[in-house]
């Protein structure tokens, strides 16, 4: 199976980054962990993108918060999936992040998740390495049936509390 990569502008974005690697892991799917910035190290993480696909990537996941520009980064230098995540922070609690997310230029697609929703951008690389991969599309299968079981025992327990 091929691998997911993780980039981070910061050590400070790990705490949400830490939710798409137990998601990878709870999926038994491979990754890697890095922090490069778009601004501080281009060079490190132009060759990072640059050498993925050689490298065994699948897909990468690119977290970065303020001027958010590492997805874009990422996505100019290779035709891999890249999945942004805008980073809170306690400038604009995050839409400056999502706005340079999601906001690529023609021919550049970055795919773009919530404010910090890890969980969903490692969900959508599973996806994206289930198309091909018949038992992982059936782990994800599993999950949303899990969920929705989750979901229907909640609404029976509230039915029973209020429903006279």
């Amino acid at each position: 199976m091929k691998k997911i990569g993780i980039i981070m502008g910061s050590d400070s974005d790990l705490p949400v980054v830490e939710k798409a690697i137990e998601t990878l892991e709870d999926l038994d799917i491979p990754y890697e962990v890095h922090v490069y910035s778009a601004h501080r190290t281009p060079a490190i993480a132009n060759d990072f993108s640059r050498n993925a696909r050689k490298n065994g990537f699948a897909a990468i996941i690119a977290a970065a918060g303020k001027a958010a520009h590492l997805a874009g980064a990422i996505a100019a230098n290779t035709t891999l999936p890249v999945i942004g995540i805008p980073i809170k922070s306690s400038t604009l609690d995050g839409v400056d992040a999502l706005l340079s997310t999601v906001q690529m230029p023609s021919g550049i697609p970055v795919a773009t998740v919530a404010i910090d929703g890890a969980k969903n951008a490692a969900l959508l690389a599973a996806q994206i390495i289930a198309v091909e991969d018949e038992d992982l599309a059936e782990k994800l299968q599993s999950r949303r049936e899990d969920a929705t079981a989750s979901v229907l025992k909640k609404n029976a327990a509230i039915e029973k509390k209020y429903n006279r």
